[in-house]
């Protein structure tokens, strides 16, 4: 899916075609702070995917019952950071062996997922998957799910870049 820049972007990038990529890898709070870190993305939004129920609440996905995954939403300037990039910092940030768990985060809505937009999208993700899971990386099996994007329900409003409205770069307290 290509997204085109609207009015609202800043200048210097206009008339560029925009993409959009989907990722879960645990708690979406320090997921969307890493991706907005990145050079190319010009916008991130943290929400639920992947389930059976029309507008999740957070409530309703924290009972591990509608099948959502707590995901975020990045769209970027594939003119700036390829989806491959994007893939690479997905990798990094999390441990993709862990089912449905992600540090003291347990439930299928903290699974490894990465919900495709297109064919190449999914190309990319399952060839890159491959590879690190042959590349002796990881001793225990790859279990990210490589899915096609869905209906993703923006999750509220407090939830929105979390840790800059608390000034914060992580959930741990040290």
């Amino acid at each position: 899916m290509v997204i085109k820049l609207n009015e609202n972007y800043q200048r210097g990038i206009e008339g560029h075609e925009l993409k959009k990529a989907t990722f879960a890898a645990g708690c979406f709070w320090g997921v969307e702070a890493a991706f907005r870190d990145l050079e190319g993305v010009i916008s991130t939004a943290v929400g639920y995917t992947g389930g059976s129920t029309t507008n999740p609440t957070y409530e309703e996905v924290c009972t591990d019952r509608t099948g959502h995954a707590e995901a975020v939403e990045v769209v970027y300037d594939p003119k700036v950071v390829s989806f491959e990039e994007l893939l690479d910092l997905f990798w990094s940030i999390h441990d993709p062996t862990t089912m449905n768990r992600q540090g003291p985060d347990v439930g299928s809505q903290y699974r490894s997922a990465i919900f495709f937009h297109d064919p190449e999208q999914e190309a990319e993700a399952r060839a890159k998957m491959e590879r690190l899971q042959s590349s002796g990386l990881y001793r225990r099996e790859i279990v990210t799910e490589i899915v096609p994007a869905s209906g993703f329900y923006r999750a509220e409003e407090y939830h929105q870049q979390y840790f800059e409205k608390h000034g914060r770069r992580s959930c741990r307290i040290w």
